[in-house]
C-alpha cells in the first residue's frame, strides 16, 4: 500500500501550467512540522515536501490556495531519478507525492484545528432551530421498528 497523508503550510503560491496537451499539473512544496521539538533549542523541525497535483486538482489548488495557507492532502509517494546534466556521472534522486484528494485545513493565523472556517465565522452558534412545537418528544424508544 502506498498511501500519504500530510498537512502544512505552502511555502510559495503553487503554480498552475499545462502540459502540450492541455493537461493542467501544478507543483508545490509543503512546510510539515515534525511531531517532537529539538530538546536543546525547544524548536520544531520542519520537513519540506514536494507535491504534484494534476487535472482539475491543479487547478483547485492553484485557485484556491497561496503561501502560507494550511493544506490537507492525500496522494502516493513516488520516487524517481535523474542525470545532472553538467555531469554525467552524478544521478539525482527524486521524492514526490502525487496528490490524489485536497482539502482545506485552517487559516494563515494559526486557527488549524481541522475547521476550513475561522472560529469568529462559525455559525452554529447563532443558529436558530426555528418553532419546535410541532414536534413531539419521544420518551421511549420501543415502538421504533430500527
Amino acid at each position: 500500500m502506498n498511501k500519504v497523508i500530510i498537512t502544512g503550510r505552502l511555502t510559495a503560491d503553487p503554480e498552475l501550467r499545462q502540459t502540450q496537451s492541455g493537461i493542467s499539473s501544478c507543483r508545490f512544496t509543503v512546510a510539515v512540522n515534525r511531531k517532537y521539538a529539538d530538546k536543546d533549542t525547544g524548536e520544531r523541525q520542519a520537513d519540506f515536501i514536494t507535491c504534484v497535483a494534476w487535472r482539475q486538482t491543479a487547478e483547485f489548488v492553484s485557485r484556491y490556495f497561496s503561501k502560507g495557507k494550511m493544506i490537507a492532502l492525500e496522494g502516493s509517494l513516488r520516487t524517481g531519478s535523474y542525470q545532472d546534466r553538467n555531469h554525467s556521472d552524478v544521478t539525482h534522486y527524486t521524492t514526490e507525492v502525487y496528490v490524489d484528494a485536497v482539502e482545506f485545513c485552517g487559516d494563515k493565523s494559526g486557527n488549524s484545528g481541522g475547521n476550513s472556517r475561522p472560529a469568529q465565522n462559525s455559525t452554529a452558534d447563532n443558529m436558530s432551530y426555528g418553532d419546535l412545537s410541532d414536534f413531539e418528544e419521544i420518551l421511549s424508544d420501543g415502538d421504533v421498528p430500527f
